[in-house]
């Protein structure tokens, strides 16, 4: 007699491919309308699965966790980050939680790159003149932006996708700075010939371009608050992959209205998926650069986060150790 197959329930669907190594391994239940579950929904799952694969989008908190059934004993987040995921309550209850980490550096920071080449040469404003009909011809003082080489980026954070960014950014000619929990090897600041700041406060004020790349943590919420934003020069550009939460928006955006920074480019938001309607107006006037939740938005590296999901839940089904596996001290 065959063993039952677990219950593994994802909150959304995913790439095919994915899929289909689920349904062969697994008893797989997906979200064929792929729209984000409500709390009832999650709160049903939690008391049904054997695992749940939630995404960054479906917030797990101690509540849903503590309505969970004797038979969850796996939570196998489809993102790199778990700030969606109360850990602590989980661990209290006998339940692991893994993740997908290093999978989505190096498209994040290509689109990190990407939007501080966005903000800084206009290019969303300039693609949007020629289908409208209103090029008549090229001027030399018409849609100026500004370069690049030779600038100063500050970057936030210099794990995985901020070490892949200052090697980016270095090839387009900018110094790059750091400030982190950690300072990194001096092999790796000798290769991208990186200025660590031990001040926050003090880099920010010193830089042409911040990037934020550290992930959204209780330290780290409105790491960017009021009173830090106000060191940013007239001429920086602030850029943001990471989690909306991290910047105090609400801050940001009347420093933007006044133009007491040069522009910004925004892949998250602090209360999504709402995004702020003066943030959109700014958007409208081109003083700032918006993207929706697309810096990881790669088919790569889709299925690189669903083959580690499955790889994750199939270690501990088989009782190892999944490889990915988030403990509370990590946080």
């Amino acid at each position: 007699m065959s063993r039952k197959k677990p219950v593994v329930i994802v909150t959304r669907k995913l790439p095919e491919v994915v899929e289909t190594r689920m349904y062969e391994l697994f008893d797989t239940r997906l979200n064929e309308a792929d729209r984000p579950m409500g709390r009832s929904e999650l709160i049903e799952a939690v008391q049904t699965a054997d695992v749940l694969v939630p995404t960054v989008t479906d917030r797990i908190d101690a509540q849903i966790i503590a309505a969970a059934g004797e038979r969850l004993k796996l939570i196998a987040n489809f993102g790199n980050g778990v700030d969606n995921i109360d850990v602590n309550a989980a661990s209290e209850r006998g339940i692991t939680v893994t993740n997908t980490p290093g999978v989505l550096t190096e498209d994040t920071a290509d689109m990190t790159m990407a939007l501080i080449l966005a903000v800084a040469r206009r290019i969303v404003e300039g693609a949007k003149i020629i289908p409208a009909g209103d090029w008549s011809g090229w001027s030399p003082t018409w849609m100026l932006g500004h370069r690049i080489a030779g600038k100063r980026l500050g970057i936030v954070g210099m794990g995985r996708i901020g070490t892949a960014l200052a090697r980016r950014a270095k090839a387009f000619g900018l110094s790059i700075h750091y400030h982190n929990r950690r300072r990194v090897s001096a092999e790796v600041e000798e290769q991208l010939e990186a200025t660590y700041w031990e001040s926050l406060d003090q880099m920010l004020a010193r830089m042409d371009v911040v990037s934020v790349n550290c992930p959204h943590t209780p330290a780290t919420y409105h790491l960017l608050s009021a009173r830090r934003l106000k060191y940013l020069r007239p001429s920086t550009i602030l850029v943001n992959t990471a989690r909306g939460e991290i910047i105090d928006e609400a801050a940001l955006t009347k420093m933007l209205e006044a133009n007491e920074i040069a522009g910004a480019g925004l892949d998250v938001f602090e209360h999504e998926p709402a995004v702020s309607p003066k943030l959109v107006k700014l958007a409208k006037a081109g003083k700032v650069t918006l993207l929706p939740r697309m810096s990881s938005a790669t088919h790569e590296s889709r299925i690189d986060m669903g083959e580690k999901v499955i790889v994750n839940v199939k270690a501990f089904l088989d009782g190892h150790r999944p490889p990915d596996r988030v403990v509370p001290s990590m946080l």
